[in-house]
């Protein structure tokens, strides 16, 4: 397993929308699990595919919780009432463990700050929403009927990845390395980790609890994003003789 610490990429300006993100991530958590209940928003806001698919919400109960409203222990079902295409939206910033929410936010910083310093604020947000709408539409093309709950901010970060691989594929990143009980630090270019990273991600599909396509579909989404961007920025210029 590897995990990025930071990368030796020094930006030009703030990156204002990275914070923002970051900042509106954890408060959404933190009101989840801590002010209310994390699993009843996981299970009332989340992306259920289902509903993508057939426009329109489930409708047998998605869960219950017990309540006791005159003093009498009672079962209250919940049913899914969000409009399906903005759970789409609120589903990218949902998080179903603190563990989930600190990997998503280490990797936005790590590689989000350097693609807003290269696409500006306002387009950096644009960029980061369409990648997490992308990312989801992916996941939702292969699993069209599936009515398992899909929450957090990976198919956007991995939009992010994909285009730190374009613009700084030789950024030195500095990476926790552990094999069992071998446990070191090594620098690495941005290349060889995004790479190993994207390629773990095919390694596992198919495994259970993460939406690991998403991550693919943000990830080559961001890519070609980028490279959009890129020409419209920076047009190639024609030199006449």
């Amino acid at each position: 397993m590897f995990f990025p610490i930071k990368d030796y990429n020094p930006t030009r300006r703030t990156a204002y929308i990275t914070v923002m993100l970051i900042l509106i991530n954890l408060a959404v958590f933190a009101y989840q699990a801590v002010v209310s209940d994390l699993e009843l928003h996981v299970v009332r806001y989340a992306m259920i595919p289902w509903e993508i698919t057939h426009l329109k919400n489930v409708e047998q109960p998605v869960g219950y919780r017990i309540s006791a409203p005159h003093g009498f222990p009672s079962r209250e079902y919940i049913y899914r009432e969000i409009p399906p295409l903005l759970s789409v939206f609120t589903s990218m910033f949902m998080h179903g463990s603190l563990l989930h929410l600190l990997g998503n936010m280490l990797f936005l910083w790590i590689f989000g700050n350097n693609v807003e310093d290269f696409l500006g604020p306002l387009r950096f947000l644009v960029f980061y929403i369409v990648a997490g709408l992308g990312a989801s539409l992916v996941h939702i093309v292969f699993h069209m009927n599936s009515l398992v709950p899909v929450i957090g901010a990976s198919g956007a970060v991995s939009g992010i990845m994909g285009a730190y691989l374009v613009l700084y594929p030789a950024a030195r990143v500095r990476t926790l390395v552990f094999i069992f009980f071998f446990i070191t630090f090594v620098d690495v270019p941005a290349f060889v980790f995004l790479i190993v990273w994207f390629v773990f991600q095919f390694l596992y599909v198919g495994g259970e609890g993460i939406a690991w396509l998403a991550h693919v579909g943000g990830f080559v989404l961001g890519l070609f994003l980028i490279r959009w961007y890129r020409k419209r920025l920076h047009p190639p210029v024609e030199i006449v003789e």
